[in-house]
């Protein structure tokens, strides 16, 4: 049987139906004797060029902090089994499976319509995050440059934005990082979803190392620009049981701040991640799919704000608990800066520096 190698390794298994399409189909290999993995060609990535008339995208959800992002790509090639952000791909007439991971709709000339949004006579000045649904520094972006043309454009207005990633891509653009941070303009969180590689690869099979995030961390906390932690999403019974190494070692690389969110199995993430599961760690199926119910009121999902990223019952707070000790054992005195809006050059002052 061939091994995959990880350069075409995907995180899903399969390609659910998409819900809106009245007729579906899937193929089936007349290769019937062959072993799945000999079967089964890995498509290369199908980059697709979109042209979305706006960027900016008001966040609504009170369970998150941020007010408005940004995501110069949809679909991501990173293949999080775990990604709440799947369930969007059928919008565009894709399947949320691995057509999410091998799909990727780049959005064209991203930084102009930025930096029209921005301009805008009705803009006010809020932080923008880039890769409230996909990462802005997935695979991606090392070709097309959307996010760091963006970045561009936030230092040239001297825009407030946060960054959130898994990839150490981001490293690129430390001289853009730099330069915004002179002026208290940028936060960048690095997500960290476990220290065991072979987790990390089957969870996340197109992401940086552990050992990457860490230099990544390190890398630019040695530059002064304020970087926290997500661990996200925490998944009882694989993951769950890391919160403290992985609080200690962050925070050992620089880090200031360490946040976290529970795993919720919206939609078709349900059955992609449970085929996964169930393929992946067979053993601990049961358990964990178990464990996922019992923070979520006896379901995989929960959709009630201020109760659906952090969970409830007994897991859930043993996981709140711990995360309070990690912090006060190794965040203690730490923070992240609030960011400057204060220097937004808006279109109004624009017009006057012409006189």
């Amino acid at each position: 049987m061939k091994k995959k190698t990880d350069s075409s390794a995907r995180g899903a298994g399969i390609n659910p139906a998409n819900p809106y399409f009245k007729l579906n189909h899937e193929y089936e290999s007349e290769l019937h004797d062959q072993p799945a993995d000999d079967d089964i060609q890995d498509p290369k990535t199908q980059y697709i060029k979109v042209f979305p008339k706006t960027m900016i995208n008001k966040v609504l959800s009170p369970d998150i902090s941020i007010m408005y992002s940004v995501n110069p790509y949809q679909g991501c090639e990173h293949g999080c089994i775990y990604c709440y952000a799947r369930n969007t791909h059928p919008y565009w007439g894709y399947s949320a499976g691995i057509d999410f991971e091998q799909k990727i709709m780049i959005k064209q000339n991203a930084a102009g319509i930025l930096r029209k949004e921005l301009l805008h006579k009705n803009w006010k000045v809020a932080p923008v995050s880039f890769s409230g649904n996909t990462d802005c520094y997935q695979p991606a972006e090392a070709k097309f440059k959307l996010t760091r043309s963006m970045l561009e454009v936030m230092l040239e207005l001297q825009h407030p934005v946060g960054i959130i990633t898994k990839n150490s891509l981001i490293t690129r653009d430390l001289d853009i990082l730099k330069a915004l941070n002179e002026k208290q303009l940028i936060n960048v969180y690095i997500s960290v979803t476990s220290m065991d590689e072979e987790l990390r690869r089957n969870l996340e099979p197109r992401t940086a190392t552990a050992a990457q995030r860490l230099k990544t961390i390190k890398l630019l906390s040695s530059h002064g620009i304020p970087v926290g932690v997500m661990l996200a999403p925490i998944i009882p019974g694989l993951n769950s049981h890391e919160i403290m190494e992985i609080a200690k070692r962050t925070s050992e690389a620089g880090a200031l701040g360490l946040g976290y969110t529970i795993v919720r199995l919206n939609g078709q993430v349900s059955d992609i991640f449970k085929e996964w599961l169930q393929r992946t760690y067979p053993d601990r199926y049961e358990k964990v799919i178990h464990q996922i119910e019992e923070v979520h009121g006896g379901q995989v999902n929960d959709n009630r704000f201020g109760k659906r990223m952090r969970g409830e019952g007994k897991i859930a707070d043993i996981i709140k608990d711990t995360m309070i000790v990690a912090r006060r054992k190794y965040f203690e005195g730490k923070h992240m800066p609030a960011l400057n809006t204060e220097l937004f050059i808006s279109s109004t002052m624009k017009q006057l520096s012409l006189f």
